[in-house]
């Protein structure tokens, strides 16, 4: 892609459902150009990722908790930018903004809905002397959007091919995906839990972060009849647009749908399968010719095998197209705040079902 007069350096931040680091980007971002220039994953302090995790479910003194953690993210998320561009050898100066998800506590699409994420941008903005753009969904929302995913349009921008049908699978807590027929962006949304589930069996009992390359769940059997249990929720059987989080797909669900006579191992390899089946029912009528997975899930080479049985497709990472599949999603949001910027519109109605077009996200000086 050629560089436009308007190109710039801007930072890119995200923090994702599985509350395991900050994924952090240096890009050059212009009308049709895009260039990862650095990235950094920034460990997040331990008391700092539980203290989170309370949050994402409802609880005592909950004002007071967020507040005191949303300027603590707020911190850890200039660190986080300093180091980046300390590695980079590029100076602040040069950065026209830091486009910051903010870590999401609360996602209630629907009437009234909101979306709420913590990580204060006036302590990012100050710390850094950078210019912040954050609160990226509400807007959508309040045009009766869900919200999320907010990724398509980038996804379109970076991987759309003129006569293919292509999928993109962002696969980190929770899955969405992005249907890209040739250059036009046809429809987005969440297809449910990506590694959400598996991370929370693992650690339960192995005392591990994650499945490293799916290699438990795939000396396990999946249970057929636990399967098609858990593809009976209701969320499954929602049409698009659709989005969701730790709110619907969290511990006390997946320990009411289990029966105590389950293997560990077996649960574990139904909770890969519940995956793989959510993400590829969700794309049958779409029919794509390719699937491109970004997210934690692209490394589960287990999981990828069963995307591509259920689909019949070739399924590869999205560093065959030119962006490494553990930047893509902070990669999107320093887009989108070069599009605020830029006063270019950020959402899709088509994917999220918003009323119209709209600039997304709030500037916060330093």
């Amino acid at each position: 892609m050629s560089s436009e007069a308007a190109s710039g350096w801007f930072i890119g931040l995200m923090t994702g459902t599985s509350v395991d680091g900050i994924d952090a980007v240096l890009a050059e971002i212009g009308e049709h150009h895009f260039r990862l220039h650095h990235s950094l994953n920034h460990p997040l302090p331990a008391d700092v990722q539980a203290d989170v995790l309370a949050l994402c479910q409802p609880g005592d003194n909950e004002i007071d908790r967020a507040g005191v953690i949303s300027r603590r993210l707020g911190s850890c998320y200039a660190d986080a930018c300093l180091a980046l561009i300390k590695e980079a050898g590029m100076g602040a100066c040069r950065i026209r903004a830091i486009g910051c998800h903010g870590q999401t506590v609360r996602h209630r699409p629907g009437d009234n809905g909101f979306s709420l994420q913590l990580g204060c941008p006036d302590t990012l903005a100050t710390a850094t002397g950078i210019s912040v753009v954050s609160d990226f969904r509400n807007k959508d929302m309040v045009l009766g959007g869900q919200g999320a995913p907010l990724v398509p349009p980038f996804h379109r921008q970076l991987f759309a091919r003129p006569g293919s049908r292509i999928a993109v699978a962002n696969i980190g807590g929770m899955a969405n995906v992005t249907l890209l027929d040739g250059d036009t962006l046809v429809g987005g949304f969440d297809t449910g839990p990506g590694n959400v589930l598996m991370d929370l069996w693992i650690r339960q009992h192995h005392q591990q972060a994650f499945d490293r390359n799916g290699d438990w769940a795939a000396g396990g059997q999946p249970d057929q009849a636990l399967l098609e249990q858990l593809l009976n929720d209701p969320y499954f059987q929602l049409p698009p647009p659709k989005s969701t989080g730790r709110e619907h797909f969290h511990k006390d669900w997946l320990t009411q749908q289990l029966p105590d006579h389950h293997a560990p191992q077996q649960v574990q390899a139904t909770l890969a399968e519940l995956t793989a089946r959510s993400i590829s029912d969700a794309l049958a009528d779409f029919a794509p010719q390719q699937l491109l997975v970004c997210g934690g899930g692209a490394h589960n080479q287990h999981l990828l095998a069963r995307l591509q049985h259920h689909l019949g497709i070739p399924v590869t990472s999205t560093e065959n197209e030119g962006l490494h599949p553990d930047w893509v999603e902070a990669a999107a949001f320093a887009w989108l705040a070069w599009a605020r910027l830029e006063e270019r519109c950020g959402n899709a109605p088509v994917v999220t079902g918003a009323s119209r077009e709209a600039i997304l996200g709030q500037v916060t000086l330093p």
